[in-house]
């Protein structure tokens, strides 16, 4: 009798582990969902996607948080943009262009429009940008200013950046003239 009760508890010692891993395991189509029909080759595209969006996210496109008001409206206070590093491989910055500035011993990147280009002179009057002596056409500029600022000329390595918020007093703005290696990259959002 002892060894057939042994027997008995054995076996719904045996069918009760066998039910908890039953229930344990996940339905095979949540687990075809989750770990794919192949779960090493998941494995290894989940680990190639890691590797991939490092890259990206470090050194080609740079998230950047707009502070401040500078930037608008095209840009609002707090919203989060990306800046391409690729950007200026081939050709330099255009007129218009939004980039990003980093400037020595600052820790904070500026977004900022490029208004005037290397060897051309920039001024402002009446709160119009002046660019070789023509008014120059900024569709992105929503609100009138008075700016009155003397012409200055850029060097062969200069860019003239200034945000699109003109109401603010000039003094207000951060930047002006930007040698060509404090631009970072392109935004691109």
């Amino acid at each position: 009798m002892g060894e057939t009760v042994l027997n008995m508890m054995a076996q719904e010692q045996a069918g009760q582990s066998d039910a908890g891993r039953e229930q344990q395991r996940m339905p095979r189509w949540l687990r075809i969902m989750v770990m794919g029909r192949n779960p090493k080759a998941t494995l290894v595209r989940v680990a190639i996607l890691i590797v991939i969006s490092f890259v990206v996210f470090k050194f080609i496109l740079l998230p950047i948080r707009v502070e401040g008001i500078s930037m608008l409206p095209t840009y609002q206070d707090r919203s989060v943009n990306f800046v391409n590093r690729l950007a200026y491989l081939r050709h330099g910055p255009q007129r218009g262009d939004v980039v990003s500035i980093r400037l020595a011993g600052i820790h904070r990147m500026f977004m900022k429009r490029i208004i005037g280009l290397p060897g051309e002179t920039v001024a402002f009057e009446n709160g119009r940008a002046v660019v070789n002596g023509e008014v120059l056409d900024e569709p992105y500029e929503k609100w009138l200013c008075n700016w009155n600022r003397a012409p200055v000329k850029l060097d062969p390595d200069e860019y003239f950046v200034v945000g699109d918020n003109r109401t603010m007093p000039w003094e207000q703005h951060k930047l002006g003239i930007v040698h060509r290696d404090h631009i970072v990259g392109k935004a691109i959002l």
